[in-house]
């Protein structure tokens, strides 16, 4: 049975429990399964595809609310500079079709989208899944080439915007090394 963190984080000032461990640096990225819609076609992302160079994770509640959309948005813009140098991901439960509309409508490129909507695979293995809500919390996650976690931030307010310039900042640090 899955680790249930009462209080973990709140949604506009309401506590809510978090499903599954808290992910630790240092720690080995949980396997997932994720459903992609891309090129006309349902594709999967797993753990394998993030290995061979850093990896940056954005995990937002769903890309349609207006802080989703500007953190992914904002990562975008920002990731767009490191080009193939990484591998950059969007993650939510919202529906593939969904989140390839969004992306493609505000030129979301730096990014794949991938979503945990099949089994919350995701969400579960790497403890940011809201038991209240059946929605992943906003969390922030940067995996080195083997795909070890580097850094991981679970925004305590889901409502408000996760620390961009740390983010970033650690996931640079990997690409220079």
């Amino acid at each position: 049975m899955a680790t249930h963190r009462s209080g973990a984080v709140t949604f506009k000032g309401n506590p809510l429990t978090l499903v599954g461990e808290e992910l630790a640096v240092g720690s080995a990225a949980p396997a997932f399964d994720l459903a992609c819609y891309q090129d006309g076609g349902m594709q999967q992302i797993t753990n394998a595809d993030l290995q061979g160079k850093p990896a940056f994770i954005s995990v937002v509640p769903s890309l349609d609310t207006p802080v989703c959309q500007v953190q992914t948005k904002t990562f975008n813009e920002r990731l767009a500079a490191l080009g193939d140098k990484v591998t950059a991901l969007t993650v939510s439960l919202d529906l593939p079709f969904a989140m390839n509309r969004f992306c493609g409508a505000e030129s979301i490129t730096a990014m794949k989208c991938g979503s945990d909507y099949m089994d919350r695979s995701f969400g579960e293995g790497w403890g940011v899944l809201i038991d209240e809500l059946k929605i992943l919390a906003r969390a922030v996650f940067v995996l080195d080439a083997e795909g070890v976690v580097r850094y991981a931030e679970v925004v305590p307010e889901v409502a408000s915007e996760p620390n961009y310039d740390a983010a970033l900042a650690a996931l640079e640090g990997l690409v220079a090394a």
